[in-house]
């Protein structure tokens, strides 16, 4: 578990100290008195990224040049600073030149309204859910990915080049054609993990007999350096990797129909759900159950989805979880409160 957390210049907070419970954290408080950045707080100390943004800097607070963030997680003292000219990560009080240590400790899934992106957004929603599970998984995953971003990048910068040179084009093929292999194999793994348990948790949410089908959907044929090679035209055109798996995508299907077209919201909403939770069942999975943080999503359901969903959550997981009222307290049992009144946090 997360045991306490302390945050110094983190979006709207100079500085912040909470001590968490095992089990159920609510922070109550109105809109905009900071609830989410505490959760994103804790995403950001135990896996270094946010669920909220692709980059840190938007993280720093106004007027200040840099964030860190402190806390103990399973008994392990975890440190992260960021700021524009530098990063520092400290594990036991021990500077860390590389992150594979630190990020052995903690797993997380997160839960908030924008999930519904997943379902119903683009493509880059769908890759982002791989990615923050296969990092969670398997060793290997986050150095792929990055290998194949940095690949990626230097080979669409040479496209966009002037006069972008074939030799020159071609020795960018090598890393992106193995790393984008690896990649591939990966995710599609991941995919065929998860669709039993997003089908379970669906039936469990629901209450429904729909069918619910998730497949991988790849960005580029099985053998990618002939499906790169054959793509030479169209990228010149465009200027950029028109396949790979920057290109991939994960099909839902409700009933056999395309659930970001005909899905309603309800739907879709209970499908994105189902796929966090199936995300927590695979960590579970691999050992430690997750830290799961649960942002404000539960005034989008009712009271018997509400209580599904509690049910379906893996038992033995802390929870840190935001709300604006107190009012469906009862449903969740013994639970530790805190109150955020005008950024002040306060023990309930």
């Amino acid at each position: 578990m997360l045991a306490n957390l302390q945050l110094k210049n983190f979006r709207c907070f100079e500085s912040l100290s909470v001590e968490l419970t095992p089990g159920f954290n609510f922070f109550v408080g109105a809109n905009g008195e900071g609830k989410t950045s505490i959760l994103e707080a804790a995403c950001v100390l135990l896996r270094l990224q946010s669920q909220r943004s692709a980059t840190l800097a938007p993280l720093i607070r106004l007027g200040a040049k840099s964030f860190a963030a402190r806390g103990t997680s399973d008994g392990h003292a975890m440190e992260f600073g960021y700021g524009a000219l530098h990063r520092r990560l400290r594990f036991d009080e021990v500077e860390q030149r590389v992150a594979t240590e630190y990020l052995r400790v903690a797993r997380v899934v997160s839960f908030a309204n924008i999930d519904i992106e997943m379902v119903r957004g683009t493509s880059e929603a769908r890759r982002r859910y791989l990615d923050f599970l296969g990092a969670q998984i398997e060793a290997r995953y986050r150095p792929t990915l990055r290998a194949y971003e940095r690949a990626l990048r230097s080979r669409n910068a040479l496209l966009k080049s002037a006069q972008p040179r074939p030799r020159e084009l071609a020795a960018y093929d090598a890393p992106l054609i193995e790393h984008g292999t690896a990649l591939r194999i990966m995710r599609a793994k991941m995919v065929g993990r998860l669709a039993p348990f997003v089908s379970a948790a669906h039936a469990e949410i629901s209450e429904a007999k729909e069918k619910i089908d998730i497949y991988f959907a790849p960005g580029n044929a099985d053998d990618f350096a002939a499906d790169l090679a054959q793509s030479r035209e169209k990228e010149t055109r465009l200027r950029q990797t028109v396949v790979g798996p920057h290109r991939d995508d994960v099909d839902l299907f409700v009933e056999g129909m395309p659930a970001s077209i005909y899905g309603s919201e309800g739907q879709q909403r209970t499908l994105a759900v189902a796929l966090k939770i199936a995300q927590a069942r695979v960590l579970a999975e691999e050992g430690a159950p997750p830290l799961l943080l649960i942002d404000d999503i539960f005034g989008e359901l009712d009271p018997v989805r509400r209580n599904s969903l509690l049910a379906c959550l893996p038992s033995a997981s802390q929870k840190l979880l935001t709300a604006t009222t107190l009012d469906w307290r009862k449903n969740f049992g013994d639970a530790t409160m805190f109150e955020l009144r005008e950024r002040e946090l306060r023990s309930g």
